[in-house]
């Protein structure tokens, strides 16, 4: 299941364009009507802080009966959000194109090796 990218500004529009063709005056009436999605995550999609899944995209698309070839947006790979979670973790790690960062050396290093404390 992948997830439908617009572009900025949008993704809200598309969702008044469904909440006018349907006759819906907030979503929680859509939500009422029998969409599959719970109204936390319709906000989260009403206020682009999150893509909207290809699944829910359809649904409403098929709701609302909006031609999809009409509209502009972008479907996004299965695995998108994992390549960039990855990307950020190597970076949090030190691990940038196959190197570690340098290990901290010890402020006395004659006493590291020779076993006395510090």
């Amino acid at each position: 299941m992948g997830r439908i990218k617009f572009k900025k500004g949008q993704q809200r529009r598309f969702f008044q364009k469904v909440l006018e063709n349907i006759g819906c005056p907030s979503l929680r009436e859509l939500r009422r009507r029998g969409v599959s999605v719970e109204y936390s995550s319709l906000k989260n999609y009403y206020s682009e802080a999150l893509f909207l899944p290809e699944d829910v995209f359809d649904e409403l698309c098929k709701l609302a009966r909006i031609n999809k070839k009409k509209l502009r947006f972008e479907i996004l790979g299965d695995s998108w959000g994992q390549v960039i979670g990855g990307k950020k973790g190597k970076r949090k790690r030190g691990i940038l194109k196959g190197r570690r960062k340098k290990e901290r050396r010890s402020a006395y290093p004659k006493l590291r090796n020779s076993g006395a404390k510090k």
